[in-house]
């Protein structure tokens, strides 16, 4: 019987009737659930119609039931690069590529995930132990000072969020009012905890953290509410998480005392304090930076910045590409330059070029 539905379900992918082979699909899973390749080929039909969430979780279960199917890889690194998640995306394509050596449809999905990466970077970390070069119109290098960044301002986030924290759990609350549970999408990494929100004729809201801490991704949670997305994440260790965003400058967390739970408890807010002025509050900051007299590699920093802000397109591919491709080696302002080849990093004479570990 199942075997005569997953011949049908095939057929009917064949012919592009994609909702008639889900259906088939999911008959078949029912009679065996636990098959990893009727998940995969599910997740492959669900990718056609665009149910990207769907694809994501089919592939998951399949990976869960068979950690050395590719395909079940190549499934999730599709569907997540559909829905703009590429580091996901990218994180399940290589996991499937070491499975399927010389398999093209991974490499070239890699290749497209680390092009929108490198397009969507707002901080440009420069590389430790990294010694300025003379800087020129045409090719300019990064600084030794990993807390200068190359920025562009970031607009005002769509959704407000917050979090707070027990021994045992970290509560995320994203603030968004009266969205369809079908519009929104949550994944639990490791480490990582993505979240996006797809209401039509909208712009899409992604929040694809670091988090401070690893996470049990099988015991996290969300629950949307009328008002609210409300996300759990189960800590891997009982630690105190210094922020939700993971930083290599935060000192290392100590150990929760299960004891003083009340120090987790849920913050409250008095909305009899008086809003802030957050448009003047920034114009202020903005305007100090731009009169603060600096010195030596903190000048040379916002010389770097003010490039980046007040450039044109080319010129601020140019300085991505170049930096990404180099390993933070070289920040070029010269698109016709870099932009028909790779950069190839260039260490100092004896210095040591070094992949930054993430």
């Amino acid at each position: 019987m199942a075997s005569d539905l997953v011949k049908k379900a095939k057929e009917a992918f064949i012919d592009d009737h994609f909702e008639l082979a889900v259906d088939l699909y999911t008959q078949a899973i029912s009679l065996n659930p636990q098959s990893a390749e009727l998940l995969a080929d599910r997740s492959q039909a669900n990718i056609k119609l665009s149910n990207y969430a769907e694809a994501v979780a089919d592939a998951n279960r399949a990976i869960e039931l068979d950690p050395g199917l590719a395909k079940a890889y190549l499934r999730k690194g599709t569907a997540c690069y559909k829905l703009g998640k590429y580091q996901t995306a990218k994180a399940a394509l290589e996991s499937g590529a070491s499975l399927a050596p010389g398999d093209s449809r991974f490499t070239n999905l890699i290749k497209d995930c680390d092009k929108h990466m490198a397009e969507e970077i707002i901080d440009i970390p420069i590389e430790e132990n990294i010694i300025p070069i003379d800087v020129s119109a045409e090719d300019v290098k990064p600084v030794n000072d990993l807390a200068n960044q190359v920025t562009v301002t970031s607009a005002k986030p769509k959704y407000r969020h917050e979090f707070y924290q027990k021994p045992e759990e970290v509560v995320v609350t994203i603030f968004a009012k009266g969205i369809p549970k079908n519009c929104i999408a949550v994944y639990f990494g490791e480490q990582i905890l993505s979240v996006s929100i797809e209401v039509p004729g909208e712009e899409t809201y992604h929040f694809q953290p670091r988090l401070f801490g690893k996470i049990i991704p099988s015991k996290c949670s969300y629950e949307v509410l009328s008002t609210k997305v409300e996300i759990r994440l189960a800590k891997a260790e009982s630690i105190n998480w210094k922020s939700l965003e993971f930083s290599k400058e935060i000192i290392v967390p100590q150990k929760c005392n299960v004891s003083s739970v009340a120090a987790y408890e849920r913050p409250s807010y008095q909305s009899s304090k008086p809003k802030r002025d957050w448009d003047k509050l920034e114009a202020e900051v903005k305007k100090e930076e731009k009169e603060e007299k600096l010195d030596g590699d903190a000048a040379l920093n916002k010389f770097f910045r003010e490039i980046y802000q007040d450039a044109d397109e080319d010129t601020r591919k140019a300085m991505r590409k170049s930096f990404v491709e180099s390993n933070g080696t070289v920040l070029s302002t010269n698109w016709k330059e870099v932009g028909s080849k790779k950069v190839e990093g260039s260490p100092p004479d004896g210095m040591e070029m070094k992949k930054w570990e993430y």
